[in-house]
C-alpha cells in the first residue's frame, strides 16, 4: 500500500478482510498555506474573477481555501470564484466544491481531465480567462500541465493555482524496500490511492536504477489496484492494466482487492492436488498453507518452469543467505513438503534434483 493519506482506515479496510499488508507511503503532501505564488495568485483572481475555474482534486481545493483562510481573504475568494462557472473533474473534487457554499456548473463522473478537456474544447475557450487548480508537482509521468498547456494553444489566457505539492519522503528505505518486494514478487498486489503516489514510486525506482524489472514485475508477476483513471494513467502508459472499482473510493477498491486477488493467483494441478500460488503462502486444495521463506524460495524457483528438473545446485542458490552445500536444499525440500501436507506435490528426481510434480498447468 503506497497511500498516505487514510492510510489506517485503507490498512483496516484490507486486515479485516485478510490481507497482510506492506504500508510504505511514497509522498508526502507539502501544504502551501505560508507559499508566496499561491497567495500572489488567490490576490489575483480576487481581484479579477476569472471567466472560469476547473477544480481537479478535493484535497487540493480545500486546502487552498484554508488557506485563503490564514490570509484573511477566505469571502473574497469564495465570492470570486461564486461569480464564475466552476467545473469540477469528478465527485471528489465536486464534493469539496459544494462543501465551500458553492456550486459547479458540470462535472465528469469519470474524473478525466480528458473529459473536462473536450467539453471545454468544444464550447470554445478563445479569449477566456480559466483557472486550474493544479494537483501536485509535474513529473514526467504525471504531467500536470497538459490540460493548461491544450487550452493556452486554444486561445485562453490560463491562470495557474498551485495549491500543493507533493515530495518523496525524506527517509526512502521503506520505498526502496517495497520496491524491491514488487520486483521479486514478494507481494501480490500494490495498490495506489493517487497518481502522484505512482509517479513518485516509478521516480524512485528510477533514480535506483530498478525502473525497468518493477515495469516488468507491475506488468506480469504484481497485480496493480488504483482508485480510479485518473490514478490509473500514469501506469497505463507504461502497458501496465491497473484495476480499478466502478466507485472511487477506499472502501470500494478494498471489496475490489478482496474479490478479485485470489482469483489472479496462479493455479496448478500437481501430485494429485490443486494448488494455488501467492507470494508467501500456498492454497492446497482450498486450504492455505503459510510457507518459510526458504520453502517458498524453492517453489518459486520450481515454478520458473512447472514440470521441468531443477538441480540441487539450482535451488541452493535460490536459499535465503545462500552459501552451505546441497544438504540445506534437502532440509528445506522436508520442510516445504510438510508445510504443504501434500508431499507428492514435489518429487525427487534421483540423482538430478527436484520438480513440480505437475498434472495439467491451470489456465
Amino acid at each position: 500500500m503506497t497511500a498516505a493519506r487514510r492510510a489506517e482506515e485503507f490498512i483496516t479496510l484490507l486486515e479485516r478482510r485478510g490481507a497482510a499488508v506492506v504500508h510504505a507511503p511514497t509522498i508526502r503532501i507539502v501544504p502551501l498555506v505560508d507559499d508566496v505564488e499561491l497567495h500572489r495568485v488567490t490576490e489575483h483572481l480576487i481581484a479579477e474573477p476569472p471567466d472560469l475555474v476547473v477544480v481537479t482534486t478535493g484535497i487540493g481545493f480545500r486546502g487552498w481555501v484554508e488557506a485563503a483562510h490564514g490570509w484573511d481573504v477566505h469571502d473574497g475568494l469564495l465570492d470570486a470564484l461564486g461569480s464564475t462557472r466552476i467545473l469540477a473533474r469528478g465527485p471528489k473534487a465536486r464534493g469539496a466544491v459544494r462543501q465551500a457554499g458553492l456550486c459547479e456548473e458540470w462535472s465528469p463522473e469519470s474524473e478525466s481531465s480528458v473529459e473536462v478537456l473536450e467539453r471545454l474544447l468544444s464550447e470554445g475557450v478563445d479569449q477566456l480567462r480559466i483557472a486550474v487548480q493544479l494537483h501536485g508537482a509535474a513529473s514526467e509521468w504525471e504531467p500536470d500541465t497538459d490540460i493548461c498547456d491544450a487550452l493556452t494553444r486554444a486561445g485562453a489566457q490560463v491562470v495557474k493555482v498551485p495549491v500543493y505539492r507533493w515530495e518523496q519522503p525524506e527517509d526512502t528505505r521503506r520505498i526502496d524496500q517495497l520496491i524491491g518486494m514488487i520486483v521479486n514478487s514478494d507481494v501480490d498486489a500494490v495498490s495506489f490511492t493517487s497518481a502522484p503516489a505512482v509517479a513518485s514510486l516509478l521516480e524512485r525506482a528510477k533514480a535506483i536504477g530498478a525502473l525497468d524489472c518493477l515495469i516488468t514485475a507491475l506488468r506480469n508477476n504484481v497485480a496493480v489496484f488504483c482508485v480510479g483513471p485518473v490514478t490509473a494513467t500514469p501506469l497505463a502508459r507504461l502497458g501496465i492494466e491497473p484495476r480499478s472499482p466502478q466507485r472511487y473510493r477506499l472502501g470500494a477498491l478494498a471489496r475490489l482487492i478482496a474479490d478479485e486477488l485470489p482469483c489472479l493467483a496462479k493455479k496448478y494441478s500437481a501430485g494429485g492436488h490443486r494448488i494455488s500460488v501467492r507470494s508467501a503462502s500456498v492454497e492446497v486444495d482450498g486450504e492455505l498453507k503459510v510457507l518459510p521463506p526458504a520453502g517458498m524460495a524453492l517453489l518459486r524457483r520450481l515454478l520458473v518452469a512447472p514440470g521441468l528438473v531443477v538441480s540441487r545446485e539450482e535451488l541452493l542458490a535460490e536459499l535465503p543467505g545462500g552459501g552451505g552445500d546441497t544438504h540445506a536444499v534437502e532440509t528445506a525440500m522436508a520442510r516445504l513438503r510438510s508445510a504443504l501436507a501434500a508431499p507428492r506435490v514435489v518429487q525427487t528426481v534421483v540423482k538430478r534434483g527436484y520438480r513440480l510434480a505437475v498434472d495439467v498447468e491451470a489456465t
